[in-house]
């Protein structure tokens, strides 16, 4: 599994045994991230070559999400300075937020599980949870 982070605002994690193109996960992350405020409009996303570089993976797969982002507004790329979160609000039908939704626990629960975390401790670990401001 491949992640880097992104300041405090973005942890990209990949997972090769997903079954998940790379490109889709870095697409969902970034949306997941901005639908959680992790990221705002306005706020600079790394360069594709930055990013493949900490991904260890192909720069023509993070030019891939980026380009899918950017063609559904999601961000805007503006030459010689960067990739941008966009002002647009994502809007996701609730089948679709379902299905992040599911992801994320499926994620999490495989992180979990790789930590050697028993299901049964989770609901714990959330309860005492305290996110940092």
């Amino acid at each position: 599994m491949n992640n880097t982070n992104l300041g405090k605002k973005l942890v990209i994690q990949l997972d090769g045994s997903s079954g998940v193109p790379f490109y889709r996960q870095i697409i969902q992350q970034i949306e997941q991230a901005i639908l959680a405020k992790r990221l705002l409009p306005g706020d600079k996303l790394p360069t594709i070559r930055s990013l493949a570089i900490e991904l260890k993976i192909n720069p023509n797969t993070i030019a891939k999400a980026y380009n899918e982002l950017e063609i559904r507004g999601i961000v805007v790329t503006q030459v010689g300075s960067g990739t941008y979160v966009s002002d647009q609000e994502i809007d996701m039908a609730e089948n679709e937020r379902q299905e992040k939704i599911e992801q994320s626990v499926v994620r999490f629960l495989r992180e979990m599980e790789a930590l050697g975390v028993k299901r049964s401790d989770i609901p714990k670990l959330i309860e005492a949870f305290k996110e940092e401001t």
